[in-house]
């Protein structure tokens, strides 16, 4: 089926192109007069858009696919979780609070009613194509599914924007903005109706049933519609169509991918369409750009192997911080002293290649990401891969569903079960009950679950703000590792003269009120010629 669909999508791309981003200029690229005339046609345009490729200059295509798997990767870069090294990838004045309307990095990406035109285009035509009515619906549904995820994502990015539903002519495009309460109202609608028409599937390589309210319960989190949240993952988790794959490392290896637990994943194909970014990720010793790095905030957030926070355990040993911790520390960073494509990663050492100051791809916090890749050495390209970056996975439902609970004050065995269940399976101890009893204590817990969880992912921004904790993890300084010290290039041993000098990244400012939104792009504010509005504080 990935062959299939990917095949289909490359044939379909270049007919599905269109012109970039803010205008809502109707599609040329399809004759309605010539196009539409079968099945195959509607199934070849609906395959369109879920189509493209990440580009090989470290930018987001915005002219291709409907998600792009760096973009999920780079997202935590304006989070508390990671760091964006270099300024030009257009996320670090999102993360440090510097980003202005002419600034605005990544923001003038994400930005786009691209994939919302070719959505509304299908919409509009697709009844012309003859077909079963079930398969038509099916199709249909997949297209408000895209469509809804990315009216999400800006309105949790800029708030208010225009709701489109149409195709129009660029003259008659020119519409004020919606409120984000309508955007996202809009976009409950559109995942409730749509997951109506779908079937649940494992795998995540079409919009299903378990996509759409999946995304639906994020939406309903977003705005803590708490019952809704509730009653929407579990309606996912009674259906049994997902598991917790058992293997938290591998469950990211392309060996494993669209395994049991993924609901919602980018698909890539080696050489075909392949996803050519994985080794910004990767370390400057071995090829990489050291572009994503992880942040001491970070890798503090796991607990010991004990299932105790660094403050609270008596066995944590500030001289020996990796050891004894929780398994999914070591699959997700890589670390001073880890055991790394068969050599201890050393960014201690001046004359090492990973030492910070050392070489500009060098992580500036002594820490690299691990996560989707547990062994370089198997792959025969990293910058040429097929492995699928996974959206949206089961343990997310199961936290969202556990930190509803908790937050409506309904705290039953279930709260309990849906975190035991993912602890359980990275090797973590169950909840001590006696420990996390209170609602406060819980919430701590499963805020910290979804955190080191879903690490590197993407997730860690849409927490932070509708948890409103952004300002207090997002202003100050972002640092790294110990700096001071040797790791034995034999057994991996690191000796530290200094437990208080760190790897420092840079300085951040979050203002309340302000960064909770990106700037809009100025370029968007000038063509929409007085009728969008900047964000308050740009």
């Amino acid at each position: 089926m990935k062959l299939r669909n990917i095949t289909i999508a490359l044939g379909v791309a270049a007919l599905m192109a269109s012109c970039q981003k803010l205008d809502q200029e109707p599609l040329d690229a399809f004759n309605a007069d010539n196009f539409w005339k079968t099945e195959a046609e509607a199934d070849f345009a609906v395959t369109g858009l879920y189509s493209g490729t990440s580009n090989s200059d470290g930018k987001i295509n915005e002219g291709s696919a409907w998600e792009d798997g760096t973009q999920i990767f780079y997202m935590d870069c304006t989070s508390d979780n990671s760091n964006s090294d270099f300024p030009w990838e257009g996320f670090q004045a999102l993360g440090n609070g510097t980003a202005t309307p002419t600034n605005s990095g990544n923001a003038d990406a994400r930005y786009t009613y691209e994939h919302i035109r070719r959505a509304n285009y299908i919409l509009e035509n697709i009844d012309k194509a003859p077909m079963a009515a079930e398969k038509r619906k099916k199709l249909i549904a997949e297209v408000r599914v895209i469509r809804a995820y990315r009216y999400f994502d800006m309105a949790t990015l800029f708030g208010a924007v225009p709701i489109i539903t149409k195709t129009m002519a660029k003259e008659d495009a020119y519409i004020p903005a919606n409120t984000q309460k309508e955007v996202l109202e809009f976009v409950e609608k559109e995942l409730k109706e749509a997951a109506a028409d779908l079937t649940y599937s494992k795998g995540g390589a079409r919009m299903s049933k378990g996509a759409a309210l999946g995304l639906l319960a994020r939406c309903y989190a977003f705005q803590k519609k708490h019952q809704d949240v509730i009653n929407t993952t579990q309606e996912i988790i009674s259906s049994g169509t997902y598991k917790l794959f058992n293997d938290y490392a591998a469950l990211f290896e392309e060996v494993n991918e669209n395994n049991s637990e993924v609901i919602m994943n980018i698909e890539y194909l080696a050489n075909d369409q392949p996803y050519t970014m994985l080794g910004i990720m990767l370390p400057n010793s071995m090829g990489g750009w050291g572009s994503i790095v992880p942040t001491q905030s970070l890798v503090d957030a796991y607990e010991t192997a004990e299932g105790k926070t660094i403050g609270e355990s008596t066995s944590y040993n500030p001289a020996n911080p990796y050891e004894k911790r929780d398994p999914r520390l070591a699959a997700t960073i890589v670390y001073p002293g880890a055991l790394y494509k068969s050599k201890y990663f050393d960014p201690l050492n001046p004359d090492s290649k990973d030492y910070p100051s050392a070489a500009d791809n060098a992580s500036s916090t002594g820490y690299n990401y691990r996560k989707y890749i547990q062994n370089p050495e198997s792959f025969v390209n990293i910058w040429n891969v097929g492995t699928n970056i996974i959206v949206m996975r089961y343990a997310e439902i199961l936290l969202l569903n556990a930190e509803a609970k908790i937050e409506l004050g309904k705290i039953d065995n279930s709260v309990y079960e849906n975190l035991d269940l993912v602890r359980e399976r990275a090797k973590m101890p169950k909840v001590d009950k006696a420990v996390y009893a209170a609602q406060g204590k819980l919430r701590e817990l499963v805020r910290r679950e979804q955190r080191v969880e879903l690490a590197g992912e993407g997730r860690r921004r849409f927490d932070i703000i509708r948890w409103g904790i952004a300002n207090d993890v997002m202003n100050g300084p972002v640092n790294g590792a110990l700096s001071k010290g040797t790791v034995d290039p034999k057994t991996g041993k690191v000796t530290y003269t200094s437990l208080t000098d760190r790897f420092f990244s840079e300085n951040r400012t979050f203002k309340a009120d302000k960064n909770e939104l990106w700037p809009i792009p100025q370029a968007v504010i000038d063509n929409s010629k007085g009728t969008l509005k900047q964000n308050s504080g740009y």
